[in-house]
């Protein structure tokens, strides 16, 4: 698969989905909270898309070797670093969870995930929550065409780790358009100036996953897609759908209930 350009309509469908997906993390905010399951959470986030007239990318989801994803969104608590199946534990005061949402417009995908503290949660689980947002930002502000890949990796890592924590390898952004998974891969870490140049139209997901302890990962049981870290520390991810304008960059999972960016963005 080669890397696709979208042109003013695909530009426009791509701003509707992924405002869409936004809208879903919107939509369940008020309910995350000590008591919920991740189930429920997923079951409200169906509802949601139904509302919408979207469709979950995930629900049924399945890339060679892997079998179908049972659920319409990912939630991913405290040490599992991402694609965590939606289940009828209950979160607790003190509990960091990821919720990640695909949705389907139009044939457009829109893909954005968000960090939610449940109830009170310790000094070094919010550092970590708030650390890895500023780490995608770092990232998303780079973005403009002529700058390559690597520079964006380069940021994110570089910001992760002068910040005590460490940057996960295995799992990377991704290009999206008509295609849950496109060209090309968005690392979290890397060398300034390699890797592919950003051109105008492009439209790629920069989700950083960053653990507080060390950056190694492993499939946790045999559900064939929850991934943990080794050590058991926690693990926290954004992730937002950018698209490389004329002069700069463009965040299109934005909505009504998007946290604002840092203050060094618009600095």
């Amino acid at each position: 698969m080669s890397i696709t350009y979208k042109d003013a309509p695909g530009v426009q469908g791509m701003r509707v989905a992924g405002r869409l997906a936004s809208e879903v993390l919107d939509y369940l905010t008020p309910h995350i909270k000590p008591g919920i399951t991740t189930k429920d959470i997923d079951r409200l986030a169906a509802e949601c898309m139904k509302i919408q007239g979207t469709i979950s990318a995930t629900l049924g989801y399945q890339p060679s070797g892997y079998p179908p994803y049972p659920a319409s969104l990912c939630t991913s608590v405290n040490h599992v670093v991402c694609h965590g199946i939606p289940n009828d534990k209950a979160l607790k005061k003190g509990d960091i969870v990821n919720v990640d949402v695909t949705v389907i417009n139009d044939g457009w995908y829109g893909d954005t995930s968000r960090m939610f503290m449940v109830g009170e949660v310790s000094i070094a689980a919010k550092r970590l929550c708030a650390v890895t947002y500023d780490a995608m930002w770092q990232g998303i502000m780079r973005v403009k065409p002529g700058v390559r890949l690597g520079d964006i990796g380069f940021a994110i890592q570089k910001f992760a780790e002068s910040n005590g924590f460490s940057v996960v390898r295995e799992f990377c952004g991704h290009g999206i358009g008509r295609n849950f998974h496109e060209d090309p891969q968005v690392l979290h870490y890397g060398k300034p100036g390699t890797l592919e140049e950003l051109k105008p139209g492009m439209t790629f997901t920069i989700e950083p996953m960053i653990n507080a302890g060390r950056r190694d990962v492993k499939e946790f049981g045999n559900d064939g897609w929850t991934i943990v870290t080794k050590d058991h520390s926690l693990s926290a991810q954004w992730e937002h759908t950018v698209l490389v304008t004329e002069s700069g960059y463009e965040v299109l999972t934005l909505s009504a209930g998007s946290p604002p960016p840092p203050p060094f963005v618009n600095a």
